[in-house]
């Protein structure tokens, strides 16, 4: 087994990919635990802006996103429909809410008591994104949001594990990056939410700043955010990591400080097969090299079966007490 997949999309923007079964069996012997979510976005497809042409990302047309909830469900039907002995492998993720909603939380709850014994966290969800939060119908998610808030409030209080897309800046760059402050100041307001912050702020178009590392670095130190680890996920992002020999020791050297605060994840989309699965952690070859054995075992396995093995029971104790509540009247 070469790593656990922190950050894994079954479905892609269009809602379809491989059954759980059929990424299973891609995976066997070869993955260990996955923390699995569809796309809580659907794209539209706008038959006067594309035509017969049926776009399946968010780039490939001008045409709006809209939040689907019905991802929820199929990503319970799909966990559900695996044997016992394969359950073990999968912690799935709520993803099928609008966080600009103040009712966001309410959804969460209602998934967990259809589907008890199914989630393990929400997300990956997005504030704000590079072109996809322009894309989004009605109102635009933000860190000042207080339904961000709430649902972040509520994840502590289930215990959920929270994976947390937010660029760090805009695709024009700014300095200091625009959200840098913000995102510090949300995860200090609430210290006992378990939170997995993507890519750490990066994206295809979202460049590092210059001081981005030791940026990281500061505030990796700093106890106010103990409770919070950042994947580096997509091979996107590796291109930043492992771009060049200086790039890479920086990132090493940094990891190398904080190596319990670190997750790999692909953050692969609905995959067809394994070459293409496994590319997002080929990618980082170059950093793996520079880890040492034991750093190298906590961000490929070890930080993500301590964050989801402390959150599981929490999140079934939790369950357990609303369902019995709602048993006795």
């Amino acid at each position: 087994m070469r790593f656990n997949d922190s950050h894994f999309h079954l479905l892609n923007y269009i809602q379809r990919g491989p059954t759980a079964r059929e990424f299973l069996d891609m995976t066997a012997g070869r993955v260990g635990r996955v923390a699995m979510f569809g796309i809580p976005l659907q794209q539209k497809w706008d038959y006067f802006l594309s035509g017969d042409h049926a776009p399946d990302y968010y780039l490939s047309t001008n045409a709006d996103l809209y939040y689907y909830s019905f991802v929820d469900a199929v990503i319970a039907r799909e966990y559900l429909s695996l044997p016992e002995e394969d359950r073990g492998r999968v912690d799935p993720m709520i993803t099928g809410f609008n966080p600009a909603d103040m009712y966001a939380s309410d959804h969460i709850e209602r998934v967990l008591l259809t589907f008890p014994g199914v989630f393990a966290g929400i997300g990956e969800f997005s504030i704000h994104k590079e072109f996809v939060s322009s894309k989004v119908s009605g109102h635009a998610a933000s860190l000042r949001n207080p339904a961000l808030d709430r649902i972040l409030v509520k994840a502590a209080e289930i215990g959920l594990v929270v994976i947390f897309h937010n660029d760090i800046d805009h695709v024009r760059s700014s300095d200091p990056p625009h959200h840098a402050q913000e995102v510090l100041d949300l995860f200090a307001r609430h210290a006992e939410t378990t939170i997995i912050w993507a890519h750490t702020g990066l994206g295809r178009f979202v460049v590092p700043a210059e001081g981005h590392v030791a940026w990281l670095e500061r505030w990796l130190s700093d106890p106010r955010y103990d409770h919070v680890a950042l994947d580096i996920s997509w091979d996107e992002v590796a291109k930043y990591v492992v771009g060049d020999d200086a790039s890479a020791d920086a990132w090493a050297t940094l990891i190398g400080r904080h190596p319990t605060r670190f997750l790999f994840g692909t953050d692969a989309v609905a995959p067809a097969d394994w070459e293409g699965y496994v590319a997002n952690y080929t990618v980082y070859d170059p950093l793996w090299e520079r880890l040492d054995a034991d750093v190298r075992a906590q961000v490929e396995r070890l930080n993500y079966e301590r964050i989801f093995d402390a959150a599981i029971p929490r999140v079934r104790a939790w369950e357990q007490r609303q369902l019995a509540g709602s048993d006795g009247g």
